[in-house]
């Protein structure tokens, strides 16, 4: 075969180029620790690790995600806390309120004070995150959810939304609490009310009926949705007194846990306690007496602000005591509801916290598992690239050093 010195030339050129290229390679590989430096050099796994990436994007997201939830869902259960440390307060001076002994002057002190607590809930209830959204105004988180009307009233103005944050592919978990759910949807234990019909001498006084126990009121045999009626006998028996359902005809029988005699001392309180209703006598009837006792459909929840409001207001009155103590009985068991509602989401909010804990735990492991398996497919063995380039330097120099021999032989040397 005929080698032309041109072709022996390029021959070499070439050689000595292929075999610089491949040291220079790898030589990149080692400065990098870099196995793929283009997709080239190994499709199926550059196709892996862009997968890899974008997972990895993905999961930023969400880690960024958990945070936020777990600082919104922080926020919101240290302010509800806060809640209930100042609704035990006003519990306390609701309990002090009922002392009948208390002079008009005391209870208006206990008002001014209900005033200041009612203040600090209203703040409270109108928390901003750090984003400057409220904490309690559902979707409209621009518009202040709760707002102090010209008669002393609270209407709220967010709506019933919960935001949530996706925290995983397939999870969403809420971080916020409406308002309404929150401080309004509260069970009003004054949604009974009474309608006394009183006979010519008594002095029978009733006070306002009390929803007390809600599981009675709403159990097995329930209040009946259209009332009773509380009826005395004539004298001489004109103590006892029988619980009828309405509407009442005559000849009607009384309801099967609804008799019973009041205490013959007038100066004693007797109390008549119905399907979970509470009611409480003074003074002495006559007989023929009756109290019809519905439930009012528009009162059937009542705000913690308006608990509160209506209280101060009570005690600010010159009321008697009688009226007073009614609605201290009312506001006390409002109160507790009203907690019970609070604490109630503060369980929802500890699960969803539990529910981001275990989350934010699993995201970083698959991130783990992800960064681990992108270095498998990506970083350099660096003993074997070491070996690798010894071995191509080698390869190179002798490719030099035949380059120089071989580029010395040509005809003209003969000549």
């Amino acid at each position: 075969m005929r080698i032309s010195t041109i072709q022996a030339f390029n021959n070499g050129v070439q050689g000595l180029q292929k075999n610089y290229a491949n040291a220079i390679r790898t030589q990149e590989q080692i400065s990098t620790g870099n196995r793929i430096l283009t997709p080239a050099d190994d499709p199926v796994a550059s196709v892996r690790l862009l997968q890899l990436e974008q997972q990895q994007n993905v999961l930023g997201q969400y880690k960024e995600n958990l945070t936020a939830a777990k600082n919104g869902l922080a926020q919101e259960e240290v302010t509800l806390n806060s809640v209930n440390t100042v609704l035990q307060r006003v519990r306390e001076l609701a309990v002090q309120a009922g002392n009948g002994a208390l002079s008009q002057a005391d209870r208006e002190s206990i008002a001014a004070e209900l005033g200041e607590r009612e203040d600090e809930l209203l703040g409270l209830m109108n928390t901003r995150n750090a984003r400057g959204e409220y904490l309690f105004a559902g979707f409209q988180g621009k518009t202040q959810p709760f707002v102090r009307q010209a008669d002393g009233s609270y209407s709220y103005q967010g709506d019933e939304g919960q935001r949530k944050l996706q925290i995983a592919s397939s999870l969403s978990v809420p971080i916020s609490d409406n308002g309404k759910k929150t401080f309004e949807n509260v069970i009003n234990a004054g949604r009974v009310q009474a309608a006394v019909t009183a006979a010519p001498g008594s002095t029978l006084q009733v006070s306002a009926p009390l929803v007390q126990d809600e599981v009675a009121f709403s159990g097995v045999t329930p209040f009946p949705d259209s009332g009773v009626e509380v009826v005395f006998d004539v004298a001489p028996n004109q103590n006892n007194y029988a619980v009828y359902g309405l509407p009442r005809t005559v000849g009607d029988t009384p309801l099967p846990d609804g008799s019973g005699t009041l205490d013959a001392d007038p100066d004693k309180a007797d109390s008549l306690v119905f399907r979970g209703v509470t009611l409480k006598f003074s003074g002495v009837p006559v007989g023929g007496e009756t109290v019809q006792l519905t439930v009012d459909a528009t009162q059937q929840k009542r705000g913690i602000l308006d608990t509160i409001a209506q209280l101060k207001t009570s005690l600010q009155s010159s009321a008697s005591g009688f009226q007073v103590g009614d609605a201290v009985a009312v506001a006390i068991t409002n109160l507790d509801n009203g907690m019970t509602t609070v604490d109630s989401v503060r369980g929802e909010i500890g699960a969803r916290l539990n529910v981001v804990e275990t989350t934010q735990t699993d995201n970083e492991d698959v991130g783990l598992v992800n960064k681990s398996v992108q270095a498998e497919l990506r970083e350099l063995d660096y003993a074997e690239a070491l070996s690798r380039l010894a071995f191509q330097t080698v390869i190179l120099e002798a490719a030099q050093q035949s380059y120089v021999k071989v580029s010395g032989l040509n005809l003209f040397n003969k000549l």
